[in-house]
């Protein structure tokens, strides 16, 4: 199972903070953005963005990085600050 968190006005979007998938092997981050997608048509135009970050247990992944099970995948939207 690995367990994806959206973050901030996402989180809003999505209707929930989580969504657990069943996995029954690693698969890459563009695997599973295709199934967040899926599952959350009103995000699709953020996930495609470029400047979506996305972690998997805290850590910033790219387009290639596995997620195993008992991963952490957070989604934050692009922020600005200074």
């Amino acid at each position: 199972m690995i367990k994806v968190r959206f973050f901030a006005m996402l989180k809003g979007i999505a209707g929930t903070e989580t969504k657990e998938y069943g996995i029954t092997a690693p698969i890459k981050m563009e695997n599973l953005k295709e199934i967040i997608k899926k599952d959350f048509p009103s995000l699709s135009q953020y996930i495609d963005s470029r400047s979506l970050l996305i972690s998997v247990n805290q850590e910033f992944a790219t387009k290639d990085t596995l997620i195993k099970d008992g991963d952490e995948v957070g989604i934050l939207p692009p922020f600005s600050g200074g």
